[in-house]
């Protein structure tokens, strides 16, 4: 009897789904083949209501472009073309890139690399002087952030009449702090 009623019930669901639904047929926009879909009446009203609202639209929208009616006019097509991302846009995407600084000078121990960095900072005081101790016993001593090695190329030639040993190296900077 329990199985009598559950399968009563199941069918009767199934029953008032079916009667609530109704096969569409609409025509592919695209490629022009019919689409046979089963959905609700007034989900298919509502389609066909919106459906027909686009397509006064765009009647009005080519009926005003044939008149001389002053008062519409079209918005204006924005072209933006391909082109390389300024460095204001490369650095909202990436903090830290790879870019070069101005390697002054290597030394063998830490007084000398703070001596040196202390020359450096009184002779250049506008460009940031820092050490990297990632080469133990070694310091290199870098100063200033660049894009490029063009973009080096001025501070390089001033910063060289006093560390003539000084060459543009590849290195993770901020771009933030970047010429």
């Amino acid at each position: 009897m329990k199985n009598l009623i559950k399968i009563f019930s199941v069918l009767s669901l199934l029953g008032f789904y079916n009667i609530g639904a109704q096969q569409v047929v609409k025509k592919d926009t695209l490629s022009g083949t019919e689409l046979i879909m089963s959905m609700d009446p007034k989900v298919s009203d509502a389609l066909g209501s919106l459906e027909d609202k686009c397509s006064r639209v765009a009647t009005n929208n080519s009926s005003r472009d044939n008149d001389d009616d002053t008062s519409y006019t079209k918005p204006t097509k924005i072209y933006v073309p391909n082109r390389e991302l300024t460095n204001a846009e490369i650095c909202r995407k990436n903090p830290r890139i790879l870019g070069y600084k101005l390697q002054i000078t290597t030394v063998k121990s830490n007084e000398e690399a703070n001596e040196v960095k202390s020359y450096f900072r009184r002779r250049f005081p506008n460009l940031k002087v820092e050490t990297d101790a990632s080469l133990r016993p070694n310091y290199k001593i870098l100063a200033g952030s660049y894009f490029t090695k063009q973009s080096a190329a001025s501070d390089l030639s001033k910063v060289r009449e006093y560390f003539k040993s000084a060459i543009p190296v590849q290195y993770r900077i901020f771009c933030a702090e970047a010429k």
